[in-house]
Protein backbone atom coordinates (compact mmCIF):
# COMPACT_ATOMS: atom_id res chain seq x y z
CA UNK A 1 0.00 0.00 0.00
CA UNK A 2 1.15 3.63 -0.93
CA UNK A 3 2.63 5.44 2.15
CA UNK A 4 1.73 9.09 2.33
CA UNK A 5 3.06 11.35 4.77
CA UNK A 6 1.95 15.13 6.23
CA UNK A 7 4.61 16.55 7.97
CA UNK A 8 3.49 20.06 9.59
CA UNK A 9 4.79 22.47 11.99
CA UNK A 10 2.87 23.06 14.98
CA UNK A 11 -0.15 21.56 16.49
CA UNK A 12 -3.77 21.81 16.43
CA UNK A 13 -5.83 23.66 19.05
CA UNK A 14 -9.14 24.17 18.21
CA UNK A 15 -11.58 20.87 18.22
CA UNK A 16 -13.42 21.67 15.15
CA UNK A 17 -9.96 22.09 13.29
CA UNK A 18 -9.33 18.66 15.08
CA UNK A 19 -12.41 16.78 14.52
CA UNK A 20 -12.04 17.98 10.83
CA UNK A 21 -8.50 16.47 10.54
CA UNK A 22 -9.32 13.26 12.39
CA UNK A 23 -12.37 12.48 9.74
CA UNK A 24 -9.89 13.11 6.43
CA UNK A 25 -7.15 11.17 8.31
CA UNK A 26 -9.80 8.27 8.42
CA UNK A 27 -11.08 8.45 5.31
CA UNK A 28 -7.33 8.73 3.60
CA UNK A 29 -6.55 4.87 5.21
CA UNK A 30 -9.15 4.02 3.09
CA UNK A 31 -6.56 4.54 0.24
CA UNK A 32 -3.49 4.74 1.71
CA UNK A 33 -1.38 4.42 4.58
CA UNK A 34 -1.41 7.77 5.93
CA UNK A 35 0.51 9.81 8.29
CA UNK A 36 0.12 13.02 9.72
CA UNK A 37 3.69 14.23 11.99
CA UNK A 38 3.45 17.39 14.18
CA UNK A 39 6.33 19.24 14.33
CA UNK A 40 7.30 21.79 16.74
CA UNK A 41 7.31 25.80 15.23
CA UNK A 42 10.62 27.35 16.55
CA UNK A 43 9.18 30.37 18.90
CA UNK A 44 10.38 33.63 17.62
CA UNK A 45 9.83 36.97 19.61
CA UNK A 46 6.75 39.27 18.69
CA UNK A 47 8.69 41.35 16.10
CA UNK A 48 11.43 39.31 14.67
CA UNK A 49 14.40 40.40 12.78
CA UNK A 50 15.31 38.68 8.99
CA UNK A 51 18.38 36.77 10.63
CA UNK A 52 16.06 36.02 13.82
CA UNK A 53 13.15 34.18 11.08
CA UNK A 54 16.35 32.48 8.76
CA UNK A 55 17.64 31.29 12.08
CA UNK A 56 14.43 29.54 13.12
CA UNK A 57 13.37 28.23 9.62
CA UNK A 58 17.17 26.80 9.40
CA UNK A 59 16.30 25.01 12.83
CA UNK A 60 13.15 23.51 11.95
CA UNK A 61 14.60 22.77 8.67
CA UNK A 62 17.03 20.21 10.93
CA UNK A 63 13.83 18.85 12.46
CA UNK A 64 12.09 18.28 8.93
CA UNK A 65 15.12 16.53 7.39
CA UNK A 66 14.96 13.90 10.73
CA UNK A 67 11.52 13.80 9.76
CA UNK A 68 11.58 13.08 5.73
CA UNK A 69 10.97 9.44 4.95
CA UNK A 70 13.65 8.06 2.74
CA UNK A 71 13.48 7.74 -0.66
CA UNK A 72 10.59 9.84 -0.75
CA UNK A 73 9.00 12.08 -3.48
CA UNK A 74 8.67 15.65 -1.57
CA UNK A 75 6.33 18.09 -1.74
CA UNK A 76 6.35 21.53 -0.39
CA UNK A 77 3.35 23.48 -0.22
CA UNK A 78 4.39 27.26 -0.49
CA UNK A 79 2.94 30.65 -1.87
CA UNK A 80 5.84 30.98 -5.22
CA UNK A 81 4.97 26.92 -5.48
CA UNK A 82 2.54 25.60 -9.14
CA UNK A 83 -1.28 26.14 -8.86
CA UNK A 84 -2.43 22.91 -10.05
CA UNK A 85 -6.21 21.32 -9.98
CA UNK A 86 -7.57 18.53 -8.38
CA UNK A 87 -7.32 16.19 -11.18
CA UNK A 88 -3.44 17.68 -11.78
CA UNK A 89 -2.39 16.81 -8.16
CA UNK A 90 -4.09 13.11 -8.75
CA UNK A 91 -2.65 12.83 -11.71
CA UNK A 92 0.40 13.70 -10.16
CA UNK A 93 0.21 11.70 -7.25
CA UNK A 94 -0.55 8.51 -9.95
CA UNK A 95 2.17 9.28 -11.54
CA UNK A 96 4.71 9.23 -8.71
CA UNK A 97 3.58 5.30 -7.75
CA UNK A 98 3.77 4.23 -11.21
CA UNK A 99 7.36 5.81 -11.03
CA UNK A 100 7.99 2.96 -8.54
CA UNK A 101 7.93 5.30 -5.78
CA UNK A 102 6.60 3.59 -2.42
CA UNK A 103 6.13 6.83 -0.60
CA UNK A 104 5.13 10.33 -0.89
CA UNK A 105 5.47 13.49 1.83
CA UNK A 106 4.13 16.38 2.21
CA UNK A 107 5.04 19.51 4.01
CA UNK A 108 3.31 22.58 5.70
CA UNK A 109 5.65 24.96 6.57
CA UNK A 110 5.59 27.29 9.95
CA UNK A 111 3.82 30.59 9.62
CA UNK A 112 7.53 32.08 8.63
CA UNK A 113 7.65 29.77 5.88
CA UNK A 114 9.73 26.84 5.14
CA UNK A 115 13.94 27.03 4.71
CA UNK A 116 15.11 27.08 1.24
CA UNK A 117 17.22 24.43 1.71
CA UNK A 118 13.87 21.96 2.48
CA UNK A 119 12.39 23.66 -0.55
CA UNK A 120 15.26 22.68 -2.84
CA UNK A 121 15.02 19.22 -2.06
CA UNK A 122 11.27 18.99 -2.61
CA UNK A 123 10.05 17.26 -6.00
CA UNK A 124 7.29 19.55 -6.66
CA UNK A 125 6.11 22.72 -5.14
CA UNK A 126 2.41 23.41 -4.92
CA UNK A 127 0.92 26.87 -4.10
CA UNK A 128 -2.72 26.53 -2.43
CA UNK A 129 -3.63 30.07 -3.45
CA UNK A 130 -2.47 33.47 -4.05
CA UNK A 131 -4.73 33.76 -0.75
CA UNK A 132 -2.97 33.93 2.88
CA UNK A 133 -4.94 31.21 4.80
CA UNK A 134 -4.44 30.50 8.38
CA UNK A 135 -1.86 27.02 8.94
CA UNK A 136 -4.19 25.60 11.12
CA UNK A 137 -7.40 25.86 7.93
CA UNK A 138 -4.45 24.96 5.19
CA UNK A 139 -3.75 21.39 6.75
CA UNK A 140 -7.91 21.06 6.20
CA UNK A 141 -7.41 22.09 3.03
CA UNK A 142 -4.61 19.64 2.11
CA UNK A 143 -6.04 16.97 3.53
CA UNK A 144 -9.18 17.69 1.91
CA UNK A 145 -7.68 17.51 -1.26
CA UNK A 146 -4.91 14.54 -0.25
CA UNK A 147 -8.39 12.78 0.16
CA UNK A 148 -9.93 13.95 -2.96
CA UNK A 149 -6.65 13.24 -5.29
CA UNK A 150 -7.15 9.39 -3.93
CA UNK A 151 -10.80 9.49 -4.30
CA UNK A 152 -10.15 11.00 -8.20
CA UNK A 153 -7.43 7.99 -8.69
CA UNK A 154 -10.05 5.45 -7.15
CA UNK A 155 -12.63 6.55 -9.35
CA UNK A 156 -15.29 7.77 -6.62
CA UNK A 157 -18.10 9.88 -6.65
CA UNK A 158 -16.74 11.76 -4.01
CA UNK A 159 -15.49 14.44 -6.64
CA UNK A 160 -18.31 14.67 -8.78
Amino acid sequence: MFDITLICMGKLKEKFYTSAAAEYEKRLKAYCSFHIMELPEVRLPDNPSPAEISAGLEKEADSILSKLPKGCWFCVFTPEGKLQSSEELAQKLQDVKLSGKSSACFLIGSSFGIAPRIKALADLKLSMSPMTFPHHLARIMVLEQLYRAEAIQAGSKYHK
